[in-house]
């Protein structure tokens, strides 16, 4: 029998108020896992929407030979949502453990192969997570962002450093991931596909949605390619915060600002408008420049320290549930969880 789970301080202060808001998180891979586990401690009612471009590695795998959509990123979100009790951490290990042999098992991961299976089992997308989300005791719900899969392509400046004024076309997300030269603009293929109702449906039913951290064209931006998404996003009241990388990623976005991220969302979704962009202090030498572009997105910036210890660009999980806990606090409307 599953032991119960011990909600953590942040998680205990919002139970004492009553209802908790509904927080929607959008991206994929690492980037997403660090908001999740960070929001999964402050609040019980919470949706990820996950992009399904991903073409590498055991996802890439299984979805040229089932066709099928990529489940590494929603195996990693909901390795994310699984708590902090035995439970949890077991089965968090378990979807995550990948296989090592000299077969067809090589590099594949567990959780990978089970979310697929339940999709051929159950022929619904949205059931077979929500299942999965019950086995592991997930504290919150995955959803993709599409039910199709979805191919990535870029337009990239000097990809071919012998041309570093040509304009090439580079296709697959682990390819863009990884892109020398500088990325113009992603697209995605098919174009205009349709959104996953449900994820529609929870981003219009949100207190907050969150979108970021992750990488910036190959995780983040992708959901704004979604028309149904994209509109459901303009359109929502739910407040709306930007979460920024520690650090630009290299080939993706190798030598960008922070300000620059912002940029480039405006240009790929001009309609879209933020209430806060987060961003951790220690990540922006020039603060003026960041509220400028911050302000062109009708946001707001906030800066607190959210980067873990030792060095590495990475998320520390309390501080980044105590940096949403408080833009919550301070930016949203007087709502039920007060």
């Amino acid at each position: 029998m599953r032991p119960a789970a011990r909600p953590n301080r942040l998680h205990r202060l919002g139970r004492r108020r009553g209802a908790q808001p509904k927080v929607v998180a959008l991206g994929g891979g690492m980037g997403l896992s660090a908001s999740l586990t960070a929001l999964r401690r402050i609040t019980g009612d919470l949706t990820a929407v996950v992009t399904v471009a991903d073409d590498g590695g055991s996802s890439g795998r299984l979805r040229d030979e089932l066709g099928v959509l990529p489940p590494g990123d929603l195996r990693k979100a909901l390795a994310a949502l699984c708590g902090d009790d035995e439970w949890g951490r077991t089965w968090s290990r378990v979807i995550q453990h990948r296989f090592e042999s000299r077969g067809d098992l090589h590099e594949h991961a567990v959780g990978n192969l089970l979310i697929v299976a339940l999709w051929e089992q159950l022929g619904d997308h949205v059931q077979a997570l929500d299942l999965v989300g019950k086995l592991l005791g997930a504290q919150g719900r995955v959803l993709p962002m599409s039910a199709v899969p979805l191919e990535l392509e870029a337009l990239v400046r000097g990809h071919d450093p012998a041309r570093p004024d040509d304009v090439d076309t580079v296709r697959g997300q682990a390819t863009v991931a990884l892109t020398p030269g500088e990325v113009q603009s992603v697209y995605l293929v098919p174009h205009d596909p349709p959104a996953v109702p449900e994820a529609v449906e929870a981003v219009l039913d949100a207190d907050w949605v969150v979108l970021g951290p992750g990488s910036w064209f190959s995780s983040v931006i992708p959901h704004l390619m979604v028309p149904d998404l994209l509109e459901a996003l303009v359109a929502t009241r739910a407040r709306k915060v930007l979460s920024l990388n520690l650090a630009p990623q290299p080939g993706e976005t190798e030598g960008f600002s922070p300000q620059r991220h912002l940029e480039v969302l405006v240009r790929h979704a001009p309609k879209l408008a933020f209430d806060v962009v987060l961003a951790d202090a220690a990540a922006v030498p020039d603060r003026d420049a960041l509220d400028l572009a911050a302000k062109r997105l009708g946001a707001e910036v906030e800066l607190a320290p959210v980067a873990a210890a030792g060095g590495l660009p990475k998320h520390d999980p309390e501080l980044l549930a105590a940096a949403y806990d408080r833009i919550f606090r301070m930016h949203g409307r007087i709502g039920p969880w007060r």
